[in-house]
């Protein structure tokens, strides 16, 4: 009775450790309470840098006259003839033009390409 559960505890075992390892280079880091810890990453050193365009929200959308109001922050919004991108769920969804007039941080854009609905974000092409 013994031997079929040392043989199976055995292969089980064995079967445990015979899986695929990943891949990736292999690098140490060294946390703050002084323990090594083993880093796996699959790509070399990649450097991420935020995006300093500014983003403005369509706010009101005219279909039949083919413009739509945009709004941005205080100070940032784009100068007349400026041609813009519109971005629904992360995809390009359409182009604007910059026609005017500005009130505040509110200006007007014709459409050019595509389509916009209130509440897609608007930044640089």
């Amino acid at each position: 009775m013994r031997l079929p559960l040392l043989l199976l505890a055995l292969v089980m075992a064995l079967a445990g450790c015979s899986g695929k390892r990943p891949s990736g280079r292999q690098t140490q880091a060294q946390p703050q309470t002084g323990q090594r810890v083993l880093v796996r990453t699959n790509m070399p050193n990649v450097v991420v840098t935020p995006g300093v365009s500014v983003v403005g929200r369509v706010v009101h959308v005219n279909a039949s006259a083919r413009f739509a109001v945009l709004s941005y922050p205080i100070g940032q919004v784009p100068p007349a003839d400026k041609r813009l991108s519109v971005y629904r769920g992360g995809l390009k969804v359409g182009e604007l033009r910059v026609t005017g007039p500005q009130r505040d941080q509110n200006t007007v854009a014709d459409i050019t390409a595509g389509e916009a609905r209130p509440g897609d974000e608007v930044r640089d092409l």
